[in-house]
């Protein structure tokens, strides 16, 4: 099965912007807030939470800047 095949997933990735990176860090935000309600609040979920919430901000501020247009003079 391909994830395009699972009936949430797939409608997600068909409306998003042909970036997979993009497309997986936004399905796996619900499932980290659901792996953190389960945990309760320990060092592991604060790790977690902190590394997703980088690696999104870091992915986005790096498309940013990648993708800015030049400026013409």
């Amino acid at each position: 099965m391909r994830l395009e095949e699972i009936p949430v997933i797939g409608p997600l990735l068909a409306a998003g912007a042909d970036d997979r990176v993009f497309d997986a860090l936004l399905v796996l935000g619900p499932v980290i807030i659901i792996a953190i309600a389960l945990l309760g609040r320990n060092l592991a979920s604060i790790i977690l939470a902190a590394s997703y919430t980088a690696g999104f901000s870091v992915y986005i501020g790096y498309k940013g800047i990648r993708r800015t247009p030049e400026r013409k003079t």
